[in-house]
């Protein structure tokens, strides 16, 4: 469709005219051929804007992000912390000081540096050896006292940029040590007290996560950093946040889309008692619990350099796929597509306090690819599905879905819930709610039927749509609504609660809701 605007109807003359009819669930047995509600053969509420069905993808079961051992368990751990206890009180001594000299040397290598765009300075760096065997200490009050090493580091100039897995705030700690890498980190890390500034001395390349612009520039300094054999090797970590160690999840393309070998490199934790990952464990537990064992296991492997093709922009998302690849192997755990969206997702489930917040987890990755649903978007589905009352298996049933829709019991809202509902269970999940929700408000003709439904539901072409042109429009859709229903839809779609419903405010409540579009289907039948 060329040029569409809102006077233009969503189906050419070309095309047979579709006419849809829905009935309300008033008792009466007949509906128009094919239009009875079956469980079996559902129909398509949504058919105006596509046939075809929400993608089904079956929820994995492995949670990357959960460390096994959050809390104290057995009585042997316990008499191990009590006897550990004065160790820990040495090793926080140590890691005090430590951290103060290494702090003042890197104070002293940065004085008077101003160009931060440039190497730094060989006699710089020589300082900075202080603040290298400092961390050596730190990582020894850790109690990594020994640290296992299989392979070797490759050549700068032979793969100047290195990726690993991230399980705990001692990768980067060691891998300082180790190596004296430039590191790609968060804004956020050049604020932290002590750590900000022994950050700012690796010559970091800082970027924000949610700025599209930030990755753009943090692609392109990698590239320039990579390129000079000036600078340190930089380090990367794809995956964008910690994890358990038990699986690998998405890569982020950050360090492959220049196009330069990669060696990755592999951070084991091996434990029995006390699982050092960061995940749902808060960092002064964390750091506690390492305080207090005899020993701290990591082992660090240098796998093979991996080379890329010479295209490298075609070649950018397989270069990411054989790193991730390579370092799931060795560590012999599976790949899945969960992203940092999923961790924000569980941080929210536990924010509004959800029982088993893992279950709301959807590998964004794959979302993202599907639907271009960001994270801050799939976070504000959880927040509707959530006033849903969710179950302890995280499953809503029909009447809360339609209460918090304001939708009345009928043939139509019967239909959008099967329609989310692919198992035919009687029963959704937040994974099926955002794909539905995704699916319809991806598809190409959904602001434009947006629009159209709000031209229509606007009789008298004030701008505005009353309640009384508000029950008129649907009336078609779900007849023998009250005033109290049409009340309750029509503050649900006004957005800036000011007592009219503006096409701002139509259309934002839309954005989020995209379901409820399928109300205006009679609108579009005989428009």
């Amino acid at each position: 469709m060329a040029n569409p605007d809102l006077s233009s109807p969503l189906i050419t003359s070309d095309q047979p005219e579709v006419f849809i009819s829905i009935d309300d669930d008033d008792g009466d047995d007949h509906h128009p051929r094919g239009f009875e509600f079956d469980h079996l053969n559902p129909i398509n509420p949504f058919g105006f804007l596509t046939d075809a069905e929400p993608p089904v993808r079956n929820p994995t079961t492995v949670d990357p992000f959960r460390n096994d051992t959050p809390g104290v368990c057995g009585l042997y751990e316990a008499v191990k912390i009590v006897i550990c206890l004065p160790i820990a009180l040495v090793r926080l001594v140590l890691f005090g000081v430590s951290l103060a000299v290494g702090y003042l040397a890197t104070k002293l290598a940065l004085a008077g540096w101003r160009d931060r765009h440039n190497p730094m300075p060989q006699w710089r760096c020589r300082i900075m050896w202080v603040t290298r065997f400092c961390t050596r200490c730190i990582l020894f009050s850790f109690g990594y006292q020994w640290i296992r090493r299989k392979g070797k580091p490759a050549r700068r100039e032979i793969a100047p940029i290195i990726v690993s897995n991230h399980v705990s705030y001692i990768e980067p700690i060691f891998y300082f040590y180790e190596l004296s890498p430039t590191i790609v980190a968060l804004e956020s890390h050049d604020s932290l007290p002590l750590v900000g500034t022994i950050i700012r001395a690796m010559q970091v390349i800082y970027v924000n996560r949610f700025s599209q612009a930030s990755r753009k520039d943090a692609v392109g300094e990698i590239k320039r950093k990579a390129s000079c054999d000036r600078f340190p090797r930089l380090l990367l970590f794809p995956e964008g946040t910690t994890t358990n160690g038990k699986a690998v999840i998405s890569f982020q393309l950050g360090a492959f889309i220049p196009g330069y070998p990669i060696q990755p490199l592999v951070v084991r934790y091996p434990h029995v008692h006390f699982d050092q990952s960061w995940g749902n464990i808060s960092l002064v537990m964390l750091m506690f619990r390492m305080f207090t064992q005899f020993h701290n296991f990591m082992e660090v492997e240098y796998l093979p350099v991996i080379y890329p093709n010479d295209n490298h922009k075609q070649n950018a998302v397989r270069l990411s796929q054989k790193t991730s690849h390579a370092i799931a192997t060795s560590l012999n755990v599976v790949q899945t597509s969960h992203s940092y969206g999923d961790l924000m997702l569980l941080n929210k489930a536990s924010e509004l306090k959800l029982e088993n917040p893992s279950n709301y987890m959807v590998e964004m990755a794959k979302v993202e690819s599907l639907f271009h649903v960001s994270n801050s978007e799939a976070v504000r589905y959880l927040e509707t599905f959530s006033s849903m009352n969710p179950d302890s298996s995280g499953r809503v049933t029909l009447h809360d879905f339609l209460r918090v829709l304001k939708l009345k019991p009928c043939t139509l809202s019967e239909e959008i819930f099967e329609f989310i509902d692919v198992e035919k269970v009687g029963s959704i999940t937040f994974r099926q709610f955002l794909f539905a929700s995704a699916h319809v408000s991806t598809q190409p003709l959904f602001q434009q039927t947006c629009e159209l439904s709000f031209s229509h539901c606007d009789a008298d072409g004030d701008g505005y749509i009353s309640i009384q042109e508000l029950g008129d429009a649907l009336k078609p859709t779900i007849p023998n609504l009250n005033k109290v229903e049409i009340q309750g839809m029509f503050m649900f779609l006004d957005d800036d609660k000011d007592q009219r419903i503006s096409k701002n405010d139509f259309l934002s409540c839309l954005r989020r809701n995209p379901l409820l579009i399928a109300m205006f289907s009679p609108i579009l039948a005989t428009t």
